[in-house]
């Protein structure tokens, strides 16, 4: 059955800007994904400009104010009512996604429950600095991420910010670029022509340096350069001292035309028409975590972009890209060497172009095509569904499968979710066992002692056992003949289960953790292959010493190389801290940090915290140093990140990963860093483990195996496809 998707945005289509752009280019590349669209507009349409080619789009219906909505004194749709015209389509046919824009109308729907899981809210109009994001802005933002499948981030920058300040929102960030419409065929031009024709189409605002533009003809005319400046838009924002009126009159200087407002089609025809693109604007700009479309659009039609130098502008053009302007003086002599220079133009052209096609309308369909493979269960009719319970009193590391298993036809999913280790509601579990055809328990715990007595009978019972319960009592309290399968994450630790417990071989099988690669793989940030990256410095058996002996070792060398550790402190921990050995091993490392003059002022501290994937971007390099691990995740998550591994053997360690990322001890693992001293050398270790990490632990194989343990047995002696990976070590 095709995906039905509602949008709607806080947006006036009447009027022309990137927002008004934004609303139809996501119409169209929710369509091209294979969704059946409805875009329901906020306000009555007097110009079909932006409204035409959605209708003409096959899959998309456009759904206009009607007398039945709650209009305001203009006929348009006020933030507060938008949730209640949501409800009343939704009940007239059930949508898979609802695609807003605009924090107001988000925060009203967010707080509607029967919306929640289906919300892909797109984030724009939100603080995107520490100083600008309050303590009420941060609820908001969490009650929105809450209620959300998925936040759609137009920069990777966003996303970061997003996942570091709102933990809510970690795991639920998903990149949506800008998307170009077709270009209906680019210019292209070696040169500039004569008179020089610069071009600026959007909004008219103090920020966006509109104003300033207008001088521009007059000032290269001053130079002895004969210019034009044309400009498209009719959407006027207001500002200080009357900016309104002094923009309208501006632009009936000489040398410039207003073209008025313009479809989207016609404004980048008339800016193929001209030679150079304007994407200058304020300083206080500079900042923003988002990109404009209005540059990657210029570049499209082969036009060069003067605009300003920011972080963001670099990473897309290059840091020598020559056309960076910082005030208006700087403009025109960009302009005027652009016009001078064909060789200089021709580079500028270069570059914006190939930027640009990164950011076509396909590529944003196919993105689209992955997330709603992710969250959007197929609606195929089940007669006799299967009943799955999980239960467990601490599901983080299972949340991913259990997103899964929602998702799909065939299964009808509950949880039973215990209070803590050993504490539940008996008789809710009572009800869940009776009505359970699969049970998984997560933790071989109190949990699946209790499954184990209390299961119906015929029912498949999944136990998933990780580390610390093979030292506790509880494994030998399970009444094993009522499991059908106990699943661990390593051949050595199912090896130590089976020696330890007793229990038939056949009933102990192997999967691995999975990863959501797609989260992890993101850009690393400069100098990152000089980072070491740790996750988890407690209990001691981590070894931070050795991490620190790695570090020394390293930066006798080359003293660029940092340890950063994300991890919580030891004295946060009550079962740690009051162990004297482990209060005694933490201090000792940390008197060594202050002490030492290889590793004082090297050494970074992060808090713990579910944004790993924004903070990996750092690390070239991810630790395992520990005295014994049953996965280990964090080295995995690096891989996934293309940081390259770097582990210490630890019993089992080489039944997970790779023997080349496997070393003895600190020396050799400093001798191992050293060796990828290169930017070439680290950036193909770092492909080749997150192609491993893919394959092995990529959340899609590792589903899919779950699925199939649903009702069959895991022969322990045969891998999987998804296991050739660790059956290979």
């Amino acid at each position: 059955m095709t995906t039905r998707a509602l949008v709607y945005g806080d947006i006036d289509l009447n009027l022309i800007d990137g927002s008004a752009i934004w609303l139809q280019s996501v119409t169209q590349a929710l369509a091209r994904a294979g969704c059946a669209v409805t875009l329901a507009l906020k306000a009555p349409v007097r110009t079909s400009r932006l409204i035409a080619p959605l209708l003409a789009e096959p899959g998309v219906t456009v759904r206009r104010p009607s007398e039945e909505d709650l209009l305001d004194g203009h006929g348009r749709i006020p933030a507060a009512a938008v949730p209640e015209l949501l409800a009343r389509l939704d009940a007239e046919q059930r949508y898979d996604l609802m695609v807003l824009r605009g924090r107001a109308v988000t925060s009203a729907v967010a707080k509607c429950e029967k919306f929640a899981g289906r919300l892909w809210p797109y984030l724009t109009d939100v603080a995107q600095s520490v100083p600008g994001l309050t303590s009420e802005a941060a609820d908001e933002l969490t009650m929105i991420a809450s209620a959300s499948r998925y936040l759609l981030c137009q920069t990777e920058e966003l996303r970061c910010f997003l996942e570091g300040s709102i933990p809510a929102a970690c795991g639920k960030c998903v990149l949506l670029p800008p998307m170009l419409a077709d270009i209906p065929g680019t210019r292209g031009a070696a040169a500039a022509g004569t008179p020089l024709r610069l071009v600026y189409t959007g909004k008219f605002a103090p920020r966006w340096n509109t104003l300033e533009m207008t001088e521009l003809p007059g000032l290269l005319s001053g130079g002895g350069i004969a210019a034009e400046l044309h400009m498209a838009g009719d959407k006027f924002h207001d500002g200080p001292d009357g900016y309104q009126q002094r923009m309208r009159a501006a632009l009936d200087r000489p040398g410039v035309t207003w073209h008025g407002g313009r479809s989207r089609e016609e404004a980048m025809r008339l800016a193929a028409s001209c030679d150079i693109g304007l994407g200058w604007r304020h300083p206080d700009l500079d900042a923003s975590l988002e990109l404009s479309t209005k540059v990657l659009e210029f570049g499209a039609l082969g036009l060069p972009v003067i605009l300003n130098r920011t972080p963001m502008h670099e990473a897309l053009l290059g840091a020598d890209y020559p056309l960076f302007a910082a005030g208006l003086a700087d403009v025109a002599a960009a302009a005027a060497a652009t016009a001078a220079d064909p060789v200089l133009y021709r580079l500028a052209a270069d570059r914006t172009g190939a930027a640009a096609g990164e950011f076509t309308l396909d590529r944003a369909a196919e993105r689209l095509r992955g997330y709603l493979a992710r969250a959007v269960p197929k609606r195929v009719p089940a007669s006799s569904p299967l009943r799955v319970v999980v239960a467990g009193h601490d599901l983080k590391f299972f949340n991913p499968l259990l997103e899964d298993l929602r998702l799909q036809p065939g299964l009808e999913v509950r949880c039973d979710q215990w209070a803590a280790l050993g504490k539940h509601d008996p008789e809710a579990s009572q009800e869940l066992a009776a009505w359970a055809d699969v049970v998984i328990c997560e933790w071989c715990g109190p949990n699946a002692v209790w499954y184990s007595r209390h299961k119906r009978r015929g029912s498949r019972l999944l136990v998933r056992l990780h580390r610390f319960e093979l030292a506790s009592p509880y494994p030998g309290q399970v009444k094993v003949g009522a499991v059908d399968q106990v699943i661990c994450v390593s051949k050595h630790y199912a090896r130590l289960c089976r020696e330890r417990t007793g229990w038939p071989a056949e009933k102990v099988a192997v999967i691995p953790n999975a990863l959501d690669v797609a989260q992890l793989d993101r850009p690393k940030l400069d100098g990152a292959r000089f980072h070491l990256g740790m996750i988890g410095i407690v209990p001691s058996r981590k070894r931070l010493d050795l991490a620190l002996d790695v570090l020394e070792e390293l930066r006798r060398e080359d003293d660029r190389y940092l340890l950063f550790i994300k991890s919580g402190m030891p004295w946060e921990h009550w079962w740690v801290w009051q162990n004297p050995a482990e209060r005694e091993h933490y201090a000792a490392a940390l008197r060594r940090v202050q002490r030492s003059g290889l590793l004082r002022g090297a050494v970074v501290f992060d808090d713990a915290g579910p944004d790993v994937a924004a903070w990996l971007r750092r690390a070239g390099f991810v630790l395992s140093t520990s005295d014994d691990e049953s996965f280990h995740v964090a080295p995995a998550e690096g891989m996934a990140s293309r940081a390259v591994p770097v582990l210490r053997h630890w019993p089992g360690a080489e039944t997970i990963y790779d023997r080349r990322w496997i070393h003895r001890g600190p020396a050799q693992m400093a001798a191992a860093i050293l060796a990828h001293a290169s930017e070439d050398d680290w950036r193909a270790a770092g492909d080749e483990a997150q192609a491993q990490a893919a394959a092995a632990f990529g959340l899609g194989r590792v589903c899919e195996a779950w699925r199939g343990l649903l009702t069959t047995d895991l022969d322990p002696a045969v891998p999987g496809p998804m296991l050739e990976l660790l059956g290979s070590r």
